[in-house]
Formats: C-alpha cells, structure tokens, sequence
C-alpha cells in the first residue's frame, strides 16, 4: 500500500493579547512576536515598562502548543518548525493580517513591529510580505529567514530604523553573531540598520524597549 500525504482548507481561529486602551491619545501601535516556549499572555508584560496612554500593545499568539515539563504542568508555544513551513508560514500571516484589521492597525499614527528570538522570524516574513511602514523594526536575539533578501525590505522609508538586539552572554551568542554578521554582509536593512549588544543573557531586554519611547 501507499501513503500520500493530502492537504485539506478549512476555518480555524486563534487568540491573542493586548495591553492599555486603544484611544485616541494613542501614538504607537506595538505588534510584538514572542519566541518559542512563551504564552502571548506572558509575553506582553515585557511591555508594561511603556507609557500606558501612548503606547497600545497586541502579542499575537504561535499557533502550536505543547506541554514544556514532564508533569505536563507548563505550556508552551512554537511558530513553525523544518516541516510543511511554507503553507505554516502562509496560515500565520493571514492570522496576523486578521488581527490587524480587528485591531485597526491600519489607522495607527505609528507602528513598532518587534520579534524577540524564534518571533524574529514572523516579524520578518510579514513585514516584507506586506509591505508594513513601520517607525521602527526591532530584531531581538533571533534569526533571519534565509529567504528574505535586501530588496523584500527595499520599501522601508530610509529614514526607518531597524535594530537588531542581542546580549553579550547570550546562550546562543554564536547564532546570534551569525545572524549580525549575514545582516551586515548581505546588506540587507543598508543604512537603517543598527546593532545593539547589551549586558546579558538570553532574555527580552526591558530597558532597549522602555528606551524605545
């Protein structure tokens, strides 16, 4: 006998989380990419350190998720893996591009787009994708898809920053200079990009991001 692998279309939904009131004092609309393990719901208090008034926060949430201990006690969640990643990728970007249009993200004065760690991967993919203006693109301790290439970003205003984020005493330091150093040789971002290395570890960085006001 053999096995074939089929594919089938069909209506699902998804959560996500948001932080402070979406008003009209509102200057700046973060849309933020946890990394693989976290929870949205965990994921967002990183950004508590913002102005509650100016600043509105969606995290939304990886679709896959498993239990992380062998009491089967703490969740976890993953954006893609190696397999079936092209129609995966696809499923999260309209995921996403319904939270926008739920969210009016449209409309915002100013948009953030951040990814830390396996979220940078998301982030990317879905600003070249659809072409987002963002204020400023934030790469925080992850990778770049190999795919992307300097002129999915050529849209960018040159005046938009994009920094990518990483500690000194990161566990994974050496994915995380293979990265800075692909993004400097392949030019990717030119001139917008920005390097940061910061004092620590593996870990969201609460300051850069409070700083970021």
């Amino acid at each position: 006998m053999n096995s074939e692998e089929k594919k089938v279309s069909y209506t699902t939904s998804n959560s996500y989380s948001t932080l402070n009131t979406l008003n009209s004092d509102t200057e700046t609309i973060w849309i933020v990419f946890h990394g693989m393990g976290y929870l949205s719901t965990f994921f967002i208090n990183y950004f508590k350190v913002l102005d509650t008034n100016t600043n509105f926060i969606i995290a939304p949430q990886a679709p896959s998720k498993y239990y992380q201990d062998s009491k089967f006690k703490h969740v976890g969640s993953s954006w893609l893996t190696r397999e079936n990643t092209q129609v995966e990728t696809e499923n999260i970007l309209t995921y996403i591009d319904a939270i926008a249009k739920n969210e009016g993200v449209a409309n915002a004065k100013n948009i953030v787009v951040l990814g830390y760690s396996q979220g940078v991967s998301i982030a990317t993919r879905w600003v070249s994708s659809r072409k987002i203006q963002c204020k400023h693109l934030v790469l925080h301790s992850g990778g770049i898809p190999t795919e992307l290439k300097a002129s999915d970003f050529s849209f960018l205003n040159k005046n938009i920053p994009v920094t990518y984020l990483y500690g000194n005493k990161d566990q994974y330091i050496t994915e995380a200079r293979k990265t800075e150093q692909l993004l400097l040789g392949n030019n990717l971002f030119g001139e917008r990009l920005r390097v940061h290395k910061f004092e620590g570890i593996h870990e969201v960085n609460t300051n850069f991001i409070k700083n970021m006001q």
